[in-house]
């Protein structure tokens, strides 16, 4: 878990009632970026499904980390055998 100061939270720009969402979204991008996370911690830390991850990486011009199996697993889904 992770604590943030009282005086920290008072001086976020963020409605109240969007705040941890808003706070999820960002680390999970951030650390997504940065290759500490994989898309699908990522999104689940996001509280995100896969493609609405997936269009606010684009969003942010963020580059997928995208690897051959993932590769793979999209011909086969488009070619209708999953």
């Amino acid at each position: 878990m992770i604590t943030i100061p009282e005086d920290v939270l008072a001086s976020m720009k963020l409605p109240e009632k969007d705040r941890e969402r808003i706070l999820k979204v960002e680390l999970a991008i951030a650390l997504y970026q940065r290759g500490v996370l994989s898309i699908g911690k990522a999104r689940k830390l996001a509280e995100m499904s896969k493609w609405e991850f997936i269009e606010e990486l684009g969003r942010r011009k963020i580059e997928r980390h995208y690897t051959e199996k993932e590769l793979e697993e999209d011909i086969a889904f488009a070619k209708g055998s999953k």
